[in-house]
């Protein structure tokens, strides 16, 4: 599902389309360095954040964590393959390590999804729990975070451990290539078109229409709830407006994979049973379907930073800490203040 643009689109683009375009290839190289750069950092800090904040180890910020830490696989392994291709095909490391990385790359791109989407339906699910039953709240204890983490990893390694199997780097006149040969690997048995379309249903359909139910259920609960009035205290007013930050960015980081994977899935629903996509006119859409789709590793910790106010806090004492170990300051001052 998170194949390389390139590859896909090779040998079947028209040759004087826009993709063909030093100045596009440029455009493209800077847009994929800047969403290296924010998604690196960004998940990194997310995650530091957590793990070092003991008021932010809860359930939801368990998952908030294993989707950004999904997501650095992204920045790690797959757009310096993109931008690599943007100028080559050719595969520039042979070998063992070469043979290891071309299965590697894909695989875990797609691990890095799945594992984001079910990171997504857990949040949804913990966010359910907090709104709908609030004294029985967490559904999900903060001991069995772990088993549940860890069941994600397993669960997406699983379904695209196929992936391990087809793609093989191949040695050609003109270079090195990495290649996927499905049916070498799996015959025909089970085709690819049954692969994806079985990833399809599993990992997007079914997840995105549970997740839909479960918020439309949250939604007419939380609109259902009386604000506190004046008796119940500023604490009162506080606790629920806080509830409510913690649903807003957790519906606002599921809105943003759901905007920024809709076309790619789309595309790949034409791919698959479309006889005749490839013109320069939908060349367009398939080149910003999957920068949209690249593009959510790096947003989802904007998103974070933008709703919570422990994340900003978090983020804020992190930039902080390099102060603490300049050499000359005096104990409890520090040259950032």
């Amino acid at each position: 599902m998170s194949e390389n643009l390139n590859v896909v689109m090779n040998g079947t683009q028209p040759s004087g389309c826009y993709w063909n375009h030093a100045p596009a290839k440029i455009g493209i190289t800077f847009a994929y360095c800047l969403i290296f750069l924010v998604s690196l950092t960004g998940n990194t800090a997310v995650g530091i954040i957590i793990y070092k904040t003991k008021t932010m180890r809860k359930p939801i910020n368990f998952f908030v964590a294993n989707m950004a830490m999904s997501d650095l696989l992204f920045p790690i392994f797959l757009i310096p393959r993109e931008i690599q291709l943007l100028y080559t095909d050719s595969w520039l490391i042979g070998g063992p390590l070469g043979q290891a990385l071309c299965k590697l790359v894909i695989f875990l791109s797609d691990v890095s999804l799945t594992v984001s989407i079910q990171s997504l339906v857990l949040i949804t699910v913990d966010r359910f729990g907090a709104v709908i039953y609030p004294l029985r709240y967490p559904l999900i204890s903060s001991k069995l975070c772990p088993f549940f983490i860890l069941t994600t990893w397993i669960v997406a390694m699983a379904f695209q451990s196929p992936e391990l199997f087809a793609y093989k780097l191949i040695e050609y006149p003109g270079g090195l290539v990495c290649e996927r040969h499905w049916n070498e690997a799996f015959g025909e048995s089970w085709s690819i078109e049954n692969h994806y379309v079985l990833i399809l249903v599993v990992f997007f359909i079914i997840p995105f229409v549970l997740i839909a139910i479960l918020y439309i259920i949250i939604y007419f609960k939380v609109n259902s709830q009386k604000t506190p009035g004046v008796e119940s205290t500023n604490f009162g007013q506080q606790r629920l407006q806080r509830k409510r930050n913690v649903l807003k960015m957790a519906i606002a980081i599921v809105l943003g994979f759901a905007a920024c994977w809709l076309p790619i899935t789309i595309f790949w629903f034409l791919f698959l049973f479309a006889s005749d996509i490839w013109s320069c006119d939908s060349q367009y859409f398939i080149i910003v379907a999957f920068f949209m789709a690249r593009a959510n590793c790096a947003l989802n910790p904007c998103i974070c930073f933008i709703f919570s106010r422990d994340y900003r806090e978090g983020l804020k004492t992190l930039l902080r800490l390099p102060c603490s170990f300049k050499v000359g300051t005096r104990e409890g001052t520090s040259p950032c203040d």
